[in-house]
């Protein structure tokens, strides 16, 4: 008892402290503090591994957000001046890790837990989606936002024709690497805070190195599900008027590719949510 509230307390401390220094900075809005600090609070107290991984993913996505802001103005038409985030995309990004998080602390009585299937194949599949989770969201942010700073021509991943910087399908082969070592930052952070805070027996232990790539892989197909989403049913189109890409139809508006079915955040989820699934039932093949 003494154990919970003590780790409680510490979850609390860590997302206010984080949730603040957000808001100051303009990382988040009002509204995407809040969420943040709910969220944050959450994975912490269902273990220091999960908080830890939302940390590294919010921390590296905020990070390079900011780098290049001047070239990333002139081409996203929805660039916000530090990619202030608020609310909803907290929780498109967090929400699903937020529920496995609660899940797997009922399970375990919140305690971390060795990814082990002899041991359960219910928590290692549901410690293995959160992995995915943030592999995803990691991988997918890095992509973007260095992918379009660099000089490859992005090619439409559906057919490989040169797209204008900015189409939602856009690839590159800077965005695929940085795709890959932003899953494997993810994998490492499981891993190296996992020796310090979960209890398993050696060979579980060592065993427990396989995360870094298995989270590159999923990394780079998080990123690889969201373009193909992206090309295929989210809108981009080239605006005369504004002389850029844009995710909506419009008089102005000359068609790239996509239907105008899912928004940016509706790719984000299902991407993260697929990646979530594969990456679950691979942490129970593995482990």
């Amino acid at each position: 008892m003494e154990r919970t509230l003590t780790h409680s307390l510490i979850a609390v401390v860590i997302s206010s402290f984080v949730a603040i220094r957000s808001y100051r900075r303009k990382s988040l809005d009002l509204s995407g503090a809040l969420a943040g600090f709910l969220v944050m609070t959450i994975h912490f107290v269902a273990g220091y591994r999960f908080g830890a991984m939302l940390l590294v993913f919010f921390f590296t996505s905020s990070m390079l957000t900011k780098v290049g802001e001047d070239k990333k103005r002139r081409v996203d038409a929805d660039f916000k001046e530090g990619g202030q985030r608020n609310w909803i995309q907290v929780l498109y990004n967090s929400g699903i890790a937020a529920v496995l998080s609660v899940l797997i602390g009922n399970l375990t009585g919140w305690e971390d837990k060795c990814l082990d299937s002899n041991d359960s194949v219910l928590i290692t599949s549901l410690i293995g989606g959160i992995i995915g989770h943030y592999s995803c969201c990691n991988g997918d942010t890095w992509s973007s936002e260095i992918g379009v700073l660099s000089d490859d021509q992005p090619r439409l991943i559906t057919t490989f024709k040169s797209v204008r910087r900015g189409t939602n399908g856009g690839v590159t082969k800077t965005g695929f690497l940085a795709a890959l070592a932003a899953g494997s930052v993810i994998g490492l952070t499981f891993v190296l805070v996992g020796f310090l805070t979960t209890r398993c027996s050696n060979e579980m232990a060592m065993k427990q190195l396989l995360v870094i790539p298995l989270s590159a892989v999923a990394g780079l197909l998080g990123s690889i599900i969201d373009s193909l989403l992206g090309a295929t049913l989210q809108f981009s189109g080239f605006c005369s008027v504004r002389n850029k890409v844009v995710g909506k139809p419009g008089p102005t508006v000359k068609r790239i590719s996509g239907l105008n079915f899912l928004d940016n955040n509706a790719v984000n989820l299902v991407s993260i949510l697929l990646t979530t699934l594969l990456t679950s039932f691979a942490c129970v093949y593995i482990f």
